[in-house]
Parts: C-alpha cells; sequence; structure tokens
C-alpha cells in the first residue's frame, strides 16, 4: 500500500472574495498535493504560488485528496 501524507496547502496572491486560500490534502508527494483540485484553486493562483506544508503521515485508510478548505465567499 502506497504510504500517503496530509499536507496544507495555500496561496497568498490573490485573497479576494469569493477566491480559495488554503486547505488541508492527502497526497502521496508535495507535488501532488500542489496539484490537488481544490475547488478551482489554481485558477486563483498559479501552480508555483501554491505553498506546501508537510503535517504528517495519513493513517492507512484516509483517501487521497481534499479534506479541508477555506473559501472567502463575498
Amino acid at each position: 500500500m502506497e504510504e500517503l501524507f496530509i499536507y496544507r496547502i495555500w496561496q497568498t496572491v490573490n485573497n479576494n472574495y469569493d477566491t480559495y486560500d488554503s486547505a488541508v490534502v492527502c497526497a502521496a508527494t508535495e507535488e501532488e498535493a500542489r496539484r490537488s483540485d481544490v475547488g478551482e484553486l489554481r485558477s486563483w493562483c498559479k501552480l508555483e504560488d501554491v505553498q506546501v506544508e508537510l503535517i504528517g503521515v495519513a493513517k492507512p485508510d484516509l483517501y487521497r485528496g481534499v479534506i479541508l478548505c477555506s473559501y472567502n465567499a463575498g
């Protein structure tokens, strides 16, 4: 079984209303975490503007993908 990790991802270049600014995701690599589909987070900023922080190791039964995200509603 592939080992998965928990990452916090965020962007600070676009903090307007109706944008995503951060999320917690489960992924195998930092790059996979950066590319996570967080409600079109990538449409609000460039991929290289998404910052990634490793939080920890995921439990074996945790699914790959978005766990929680932050949306700035307008």
